[in-house]
């Protein structure tokens, strides 16, 4: 039986994702090529053995049009008979990529496959792909005559839902800047440093609780007021993922591939899951989409050494561990989106390889992923560690 293993996963570190961010200066494609150049030295294989490169990104217009992925492959210096995709699952595109890419080593498609994402927030910014235009039209909103709510809203629905309040979710926000400080050096292996940034940019290690109860609710709304009375307005910019720049991208293999070219894979990929979940609430489906991947699996989740759940806002987490019962302490051991940032096409990966850290540190086998996506959707991945 066919296996993908991810040979290596590199990304770089994440700017703010506005004017004067680490990273803003550069173009998408530049930035991108960049990790691609570097995961492809660093592993030492002729890259026309190349056989695909899949990436994520979300808003494809303007710099980051007309296949991204293709323009990285030619900019980085690689063969042109390497070939390139690009896809959009929104938040979950980088993690989709590499779903897709193992789904084709599984199947026979592919023996070396690069999966990758990238995404420039302070240069893209989120909704000029619409370019003012209803995305939706008359059948959908026919269906959903109320209409949709931005993610913001979703996150308070789901505070109000799963009873989580302001502290609950402002500690969570600490523990991520925490994590994420405290483990700089364990995920360094996996940052490559871009000119002199060589660090992620939003982790604040001088937060306190203090300074996040003082900020104000981010999305609070009269009209939403009437129309979901339930609401506390308790989800703010502290407790919420930072917009962000940033890219990465792993190498997958066939086992024996590997095994051939002498190389020592990190973790197998051995299961999948993708579900589509109620688009007002929006963010709940990482709920089903774990559940769905530990049946489809045969584990539970007491099973899984290590799970990253990606912290759009805290309140996502929260009722996440409420549903699924995992111990905290195997969540996000490294911190999440509230303090390393969230640049929508590339985070899934991010999340991939502080998984695999955190397998390597605690000796665990199994690891988890998963990420709500806009829309009401969720992928869930299982990984297995070698």
């Amino acid at each position: 039986m066919r296996r993908a293993v991810i040979v290596d996963i590199l990304r770089t570190p994440f700017g703010r994702g506005r004017e004067g961010g680490a990273l803003s200066h550069m173009h998408p494609v530049d930035l991108y090529a960049q990790v691609l150049q570097t995961l492809v030295a660093r592993s030492g294989i002729d890259p026309a053995l190349i056989e695909d490169v899949i990436t994520g990104c979300v808003i494809q217009v303007g710099e980051q049009s007309a296949n991204i992925g293709r323009q990285a492959v030619l900019a980085a210096g690689l063969p042109e008979s390497v070939p390139a995709l690009t896809i959009d699952r929104k938040c979950g595109s980088a993690q989709q990529a590499l779903d897709f890419a193992a789904q084709g080593v599984i199947a026979g498609a592919y023996d070396i496959v690069i999966a990758g994402g990238v995404e420039m927030m302070s240069r893209v910014s989120a909704k000029s792909n619409r370019m003012g235009k209803d995305n939706m039209g008359p059948m959908y909103h026919a269906r959903y005559p109320a209409g949709m709510v931005h993610q913001g809203i979703s996150a308070e629905l789901i505070a109000a839902e799963w009873q989580l309040g302001r502290s609950e979710m402002d500690a969570f926000a600490l523990r991520s800047h925490n994590r994420a400080e405290g483990a700089r050096d364990r995920i360094a292996r996996d940052i490559m440093p871009v000119g002199n940034v060589d660090r992620d940019e939003g982790i604040r290690a001088d937060t306190s609780l203090g300074k996040l109860a003082s900020l104000r609710p981010a999305f609070e709304d009269p009209e939403m007021a009437r129309r979901f009375p339930r609401i506390d307005w308790s989800v703010t910019a502290g407790n919420s993922s930072q917009v962000t720049d940033g890219a990465a991208c792993a190498l997958i293999m066939e086992e024996a591939t590997a095994a051939k070219l002498g190389l020592s894979p990190r973790a197998a990929i051995t299961g999948f899951a993708v579900v589509g979940d109620d688009p007002v609430m929006m963010l709940t489906g990482p709920i089903p989409a774990t559940r769905k991947l530990l049946a489809r699996t045969g584990l539970s989740a007491d099973r899984i050494d290590a799970f990253e759940i990606n912290e759009a806002f805290a309140s996502v987490v929260l009722a996440w561990q409420q549903e699924i019962g995992a111990d905290p302490d195997r969540v996000n051991r490294y911190g999440g989106a509230i303090a390393l940032g969230h640049p929508v096409g590339a985070s899934g990966l991010r999340l991939t390889a502080n998984l695999l850290a955190a397998l390597d540190e605690t000796g665990g086998k199994y690891g988890v992923q998963s990420m709500c996506e806009s829309g009401g959707l969720a992928n869930a991945t299982l990984f297995e560690r070698l």
